[in-house]
């Protein structure tokens, strides 16, 4: 009961929200958006959607080729992706860069957690089955290829039992 009472106490803190049960993914947005500003969102996702099925990445032929070690593409494409992540943060501390809507943009450290470890083989080997990720789970849709909505409603079901079971794991 206690644990809850500060767990409760933390997210009325906006500075401490981040905390609450270990979590730091809390999106801490002060100002909501509309309808209108949530279109940037839709228009990015699809041209991201449209690159993904252009580059090949959502193929699954491509996916197992670097589960097999035959290919070095889906490696190159990862290992960009976390060099262009890598340069944007330290920019982003560096040059103390806002929102388009000007507010603040708050980076916790990551602490390291054994469960990441377990969560991580499990993410691959459900990668490796399936030839998808959740990023273009949606791009895999909307090339056509429909069996991938069966991976789609798994990853919303694991992601709801996660949900369900979170407090009880140890994190």
């Amino acid at each position: 009961m206690e644990n809850s009472f500060q767990n409760t106490a933390l997210a009325q803190d906006d500075d401490d929200a981040i905390k609450i049960d270990g979590c730091d993914g809390a999106n801490r947005q002060k100002a909501t958006e509309g309808f209108t500003g949530n279109l940037k969102y839709l228009l990015v996702g699809i041209i991201f959607g449209i690159v993904f099925v252009k580059a090949e990445i959502v193929s699954w032929f491509r996916i197992q080729e670097m589960f097999r070690l035959d290919s070095f593409h889906m490696y190159g494409v990862i290992g960009s992706a976390v060099a262009v992540g890598l340069l944007s943060i330290w920019l982003i501390k560096k040059f103390n860069i806002k929102t388009l809507s000007g507010e603040q943009v708050s980076i916790a450290d990551k602490v390291f957690d054994k469960g990441q470890i377990y969560g991580g083989v499990l993410f691959g080997i459900g990668w490796a089955i399936t030839g998808a990720c959740p990023g273009p789970l949606f791009a895999q849709i909307g090339a056509g290829y429909l069996a991938v909505a069966v991976t789609l409603l798994s990853a919303i079901a694991g992601t709801w039992v996660y949900g369900l079971v979170r407090a009880r794991l140890p994190h």
